[in-house]
């Protein structure tokens, strides 16, 4: 095999990987809206339906040793760090067996060995334990990241702005990663920024940025290689804008009157999922079979997920006041 064939080949390997990593995701948010119909999974509940290539393409830039944090929306993330999915789907029903023993629900992922910490109900919240973080690491002269993904509403809260400022100011090793999908819950971006190009924010804190396609996971993998190679050579932040779109209502609970279904539909076809698949597809790098295989497997899997759940145990009520400060 020449220089050339082996490229090519670990080329196609990647994409594959990526292309199954995505249909996991989306998956595993449409099982979870199905179960959530069924009453399986109370509370809250945000799908990540449509935004599947930056979770997927930003960690795959990022190396194991890696801080990762995220919001609400954190399913996709966790699962594209390595978070196993029946623990995912455990926590959601509120099992004992959850990654969050069953205590923090589907806003509240939570695995210290794959270092996710979260899952953080707070808009904006977890930014400032984001620049915390890194500068443990920098202290500690640990040559890591930590990565903060967070949507465009959080980049109009008064931590966004701490965090950024505090971060510039102490230069620590952060990925500051902006999932703008357009709306913070029901508003839209142009009636909450008065800029919303919202890349123009860092320059003035002296950070560095980038835009980026989010509905193409090979550009956002491209943009977060980048962003990750200058964080870990110059030890300084980074702010990365994603431009994604979620194809779902806000919540399981949002009625979506605020966007037009025209505008969906446009954005549906940028889908992430499908982009790359007919693009492996066009490059003869996999065929209708391999397809339909990768699908039955990811199908198994969000299927044995749900099994583990459904299996589960709930905490005794006696235990009810276990980990709660007095």
């Amino acid at each position: 095999m020449t220089a050339q064939e082996q490229t090519m080949k670990a080329d196609a390997s990647l994409k594959m990987k990526l292309l199954r990593q995505m249909l996991l995701i989306r998956r595993f948010e449409e099982k979870s809206a199905e179960m959530y119909t069924k009453e399986k999974i109370r509370g809250f509940l945000h799908l990540y339906i449509g935004e599947e290539a930056v979770a997927t393409g930003v960690t795959a830039a990022l190396s194991p040793d890696d801080n990762v944090l995220a919001t609400y929306r954190e399913h996709g993330q966790a699962l594209a760090r390595g978070v196993d999915p029946g623990a995912i789907m455990a926590e959601m029903y509120g099992k004992q067996e959850g990654c969050s023993l069953g205590r923090g629900g589907s806003m509240h992922l939570f695995d210290a060995k794959t270092k996710f910490y979260g899952g953080n109900a707070i808009v904006a919240g977890h930014l400032p334990m984001a620049v915390g973080m890194a500068l443990a690491d920098k202290k500690m002269k640990r040559n890591q990241v930590t990565c903060c993904f967070f949507g465009d509403g959080a980049a109009a809260e008064g931590e966004f702005h701490e965090a950024m400022n505090l971060a510039a100011l102490w230069q620590v090793p952060v990925l500051f990663v902006c999932e703008n999908n357009l709306y913070a819950m029901g508003t839209a971006l142009k009636y909450s920024h008065a800029v919303t190009d919202l890349e123009k924010k860092a320059p003035g804190y002296g950070i560095a940025s980038a835009t980026v396609d989010g509905m193409d996971v090979l550009a956002v993998l491209d943009a977060a290689h980048k962003a990750v190679d200058t964080i870990r050579t110059t030890g300084k932040p980074y702010f990365l804008v994603c431009q994604t779109y979620r194809f779902r209502a806000h919540s399981m609970f949002d009625a979506e009157l605020y966007r037009d279904k025209n505008e969906v539909d446009e954005w549906k076809e940028r889908d992430p999922v499908t982009r790359l698949e007919e693009q492996l597809t066009a490059e003869v790098a996999l065929s209708a079979d391999d397809v339909l295989k990768m699908k039955k497997e990811v199908e198994q899997e969000v299927d044995r997920s749900v099994d583990f759940a459904e299996k589960g145990t709930w905490e005794p009520v006696d235990q009810i006041s276990r980990y709660v400060y007095k």
